[in-house]
């Protein structure tokens, strides 16, 4: 049986969830939203961390745009799920 990967709220991780997390910003701290590409484990530290890879929407909080939407790997314990793209 595969273990589920869940935020601390209990919603499923899953490839295809809209996810929010926080991000540094220069000295400040917002939050961006994503859209989850693939879940995935780190075990270098002798540790399994689950790690997950997003690519952000643009839509973040604060009043500078980002500029790049490029594709970020996450800790899966920083992040929450809003919402999934697909109606599973």
């Amino acid at each position: 049986m595969k273990a589920r990967l869940t935020d601390f709220t209990g919603a499923e991780i899953r490839p295809g969830a809209i996810v929010s997390y926080s991000t540094r910003h220069g000295n400040l701290v917002r939050l961006s939203e994503a859209v989850v590409l693939e879940t995935k484990s780190d075990k270098r530290a002798g540790v399994v961390v689950p790690k997950v890879k997003v690519r952000p929407t643009g839509r973040d909080s604060g009043f500078s745009a980002r500029k790049t939407l490029n594709v970020r790997t996450v800790k899966a314990d920083r992040l929450v799920v809003t919402g999934y793209t697909d109606a599973r």
